[in-house]
């Protein structure tokens, strides 16, 4: 039934949103067609995670802040869009579990590491959830950039990149702050390049 319902989510946000925000998905070919993919994504927009889910060719499982899941109309919703809710500003163990099960179970799991929207645009300090995720699984990293603005009828682009060659880093143990700065350097590389 979720997963129906997702499909069926995913188009009638196209329907809505497409008119307006004309969504250019550059990079789709680098997402990998099946086993576990952590998305990181820059956040300028609360209609970011709406737009990078139907730019992907695969459902994403968001982290979704704590607040939203108590908002009555989002609370019955954002669990059959593969939503689970996370604890800012805290180290919120069973969000970290949930996120470690959705990449072992080889689904993509999707962040915005810099845990809140970005008030300027401009490119913010990841947090290092990012950073454990990658570490931590074999899921493929993928950084993704969400281009704006977004205004009507103007285009937003959402950049996939190539997956990151995280093995060399697993293998020297870095820090996952260290990890989710690599992260962030790759997102801010496709900003500069799609601007």
């Amino acid at each position: 039934m979720n997963l129906n319902f997702y499909t069926f989510a995913k188009n009638a946000v196209k329907i809505v949103l497409l008119p307006f925000y004309r969504a250019k998905a550059i990079g789709k070919e680098n997402i990998p067609g099946e086993g576990g993919v952590l998305i990181c994504s820059n956040h300028i927009n609360n209609l970011d995670p709406p737009m990078v889910g139907i730019a992907s060719k695969r459902d994403i499982h968001f982290m979704a802040k704590e607040e939203l899941f108590q908002i009555p109309i989002l609370k019955g919703i954002l669990p059959k869009v593969h939503a689970f809710p996370v604890k800012r500003g805290l180290s919120d163990r069973e969000a970290l579990r949930k996120g470690l099960a959705v990449l072992k179970d080889g689904q993509v799991l999707g962040l915005f590491p810099e845990g809140t929207r970005s008030k300027d645009g401009q490119l913010g300090e990841g947090l290092a959830g990012a950073g454990f995720f990658a570490l931590r699984s074999k899921a493929a990293v993928l950084p993704c950039a969400v281009i704006g603005p977004y205004k009507a009828f103007r285009p937003v682009k959402i950049v996939f990149g190539q997956p990151m060659d995280f093995e060399r880093l697993r293998e020297e143990k870095v820090s996952a702050d260290v990890a989710t700065k690599a992260i962030m350097d790759e997102i801010q590389t496709l900003i500069n390049e799609h601007k």
